[in-house]
């Protein structure tokens, strides 16, 4: 297929098409299933949606590779299949955002979409092997491999994972899988308001009982156990000890994946009117600082270091930070151009950032003004 298509469909149909259309064009706001973006870009769009298949699959060594425009549905359930998942809980942004489409795996890396399994596990960044891109240059790019033990030198699958496709067009994923635990349990520790529940959720996080997710919403903790039956109960039996207090206990995935779902999709705020602000906090900030701010809703996640605020439309939540960082996930076009989308950084991080830009994309190609 010409470059001349290629731009017309915005959509190339190979890595190598791809390679030409940036070396002939831009500016580019690169897609790939158009349910992540957050931030302002400008230019033309520059999807990666045709760029699908697994190159590999092997579920002994818990290894998969991937091409960038895989839909996420389908390598959920090529790994259910081997009874595995992608460890990092990927959110699903539709209903928050009012999109449309399916999400892809380089749209997943590229935004370094992670849910409250993070606590435990590690963002998507962390299961990150290795990664093929084009830079604004045209040049194909690899780095990483299929192990851990490949990646030397600059981590560049590292840095392509919440880059939001300011350095380059992702063409391919390698990931580490995780196999499916025989159970899990959620327990409930209802009516707790603000302060407590930070401490519990601090005190159980911070003793060996190795929680997989931990979260406080309309009045209700919420503690996620992965693993073994039997070692399950034990620990069950300790944190009840030492909380003190009434706990239930909802045992399999069809009671506790519900919640964990509604918890990582923050399916509280869909259809609310309002702005979506994603914080992240020490916990013992976040009390206060939602208090400060007085938000119309509110979600603690990862014992209250990632707080989820639904506030009235354009309100500055970062006026009442004093540290910790705001993203505006979800606002107006105007309060965003107004407020900014990603937290304004140090004076020092800028130039940092603004020259690995310049290194990957002097010509400012890619997702221009996104990240500033």
């Amino acid at each position: 297929m010409s470059i001349s298509v290629a731009k017309e469909t915005g959509a190339p149909q190979s890595e190598a098409e791809l390679r030409d259309v940036i070396r002939a064009g831009g500016p580019f706001v690169i897609e790939g299933g158009g349910t992540r973006r957050i931030g302002l870009a400008q230019g033309e769009v520059l999807s990666t949606r045709a760029l699908t298949g697994v190159s590999l699959y092997e579920p002994g060594a818990l290894t998969l590779v991937v091409k960038a425009g895989t839909l996420l549905s389908e390598i959920t359930a090529l790994l259910a299949s081997e009874n595995q998942r992608l460890a990092f809980e990927v959110p699903d942004m539709r209903g928050l955002l009012g999109r449309d489409g399916e999400s892809t795996i380089g749209g997943v890396v590229a935004t370094n979409a992670s849910g409250p399994r993070r606590v435990a596990l590690g963002a998507c960044r962390d299961f990150c092997l290795g990664v093929r891109y084009v830079d604004g240059r045209g040049q194909v790019v690899k780095n990483g491999g299929r192990v851990m033990k490949n990646v030397t030198g600059l981590d560049l699958v590292k840095l392509m994972a919440g880059s939001h496709g300011t350095l380059g067009v992702i063409t391919e994923v390698s990931l580490k899988v995780q196999p499916l635990p025989e159970t899990v349990v959620t327990l409930k520790v209802p009516q707790c308001e603000a302060l407590d529940a930070v401490g519990i959720m601090s005190d159980i996080l911070g003793q060996p009982f190795d929680l997989t997710g931990a979260a406080w919403s309309d009045t209700t903790v919420f503690l996620r156990l992965e693993g073994i039956e039997t070692a399950l109960k034990y620990r069950i039996g300790r944190i009840r000890a030492r909380l003190g207090r009434d706990v239930a206990e909802l045992w399999g995935a069809a009671l506790s994946d519900p919640i964990w779902q509604a918890l990582r999709d923050v399916e509280q705020f869909h259809d609310r009117a309002g702005d979506v602000w994603q914080l992240s906090v020490r916990p013992s900030d976040a009390a206060a600082l939602v208090e400060a701010i007085c938000p119309e809703d509110v979600i603690y996640d990862w014992g209250g270091n990632r707080l989820w605020l639904l506030t009235a439309e354009g309100t500055d939540v970062r006026a009442k930070m004093h540290r910790g960082h705001a993203t505006l996930v979800r606002a107006s076009d105007g309060t965003k151009a107004r407020l900014g989308v990603f937290h304004p950084q140090s004076a020092a991080i800028e130039r940092v950032s603004a020259g690995l830009r310049h290194k990957f994309d002097p010509e400012g190609k890619f997702n221009r003004g996104m990240m500033g």
